[in-house]
């Protein structure tokens, strides 16, 4: 269920389980976060959004950091799961590749907007926030290289160096796509930068013995 749907479907003046009313706070808070960003964004918006009291907020979230977090928290988690998905979804090294890269459009393509916390925070000079992007963007690239270094042969830190490079052009180009309106359809925009990426990586032989 995505942001929306959770906010749209919230029963007013129902008491919720603690988790569906955490997932319900989260919902609203995604949405107000995504539209004004952190700093613009105020926790009285968030509770009016979501169809609560502040003190029932404030029960759940101490601040608007705390919140800010566990939304950064979900949505960075979501993103590596989408990329280890797609690593394991073919032994096909090009189709690996496209799914990988696939799963950085659909990250990034999805309503609620929740790549805008990850790749475009205004928050970003928060340790705390900084700290979280970084480490999924590692965990990403980290995810890949393990699958480059099997199948080449490469050291791990050139391995790593590879990944880093994959990882990076897939959410550049895809928040480029999006932004820019482009009308290239997400499979063609898909094709075209696996061809990019593929003519470079399948240049280093595959590893193994009937290689």
């Amino acid at each position: 269920m995505t942001a929306i749907e959770q906010t749209e479907a919230r029963p007013r003046g129902t008491r919720l389980p603690r988790r569906a009313r955490r997932n319900q706070l989260l919902g609203a808070a995604q949405e107000v976060f995504v539209a004004q960003g952190y700093h613009a964004a105020a926790m009285d918006d968030i509770a009016e959004r979501a169809g609560v009291s502040k003190p029932v907020l404030y029960q759940h979230f101490p601040g608007k950091l705390d919140l800010y977090l566990a939304l950064l928290d979900q949505h960075c988690d979501n993103l590596l799961q989408a990329v280890r998905t797609a690593l394991a979804s073919t032994s096909d090294n090009k189709q690996r590749v496209a799914a990988t890269m696939d799963a950085y459009f659909a990250y990034v393509e999805d309503e609620g907007g929740a790549f805008r916390l990850v790749f475009e925070s205004d928050l970003t000079n928060e340790p705390a926030v900084r700290e979280r992007v970084d480490r999924v963007s590692l965990a990403c690239a980290e995810a890949i290289s393990q699958v480059i270094a099997e199948d080449t042969g490469l050291a791990k830190e050139e391995a790593m160096l590879l990944a880093v490079g994959l990882g990076g052009v897939s959410q550049v180009v895809a928040r480029y796509w999006l932004s820019s309106g482009s009308t290239v359809p997400r499979g063609t925009a898909v094709q075209l930068l696996t061809s990019l990426a593929w003519r470079g990586i399948a240049g280093f032989p595959k590893n193994g013995p009937e290689h």
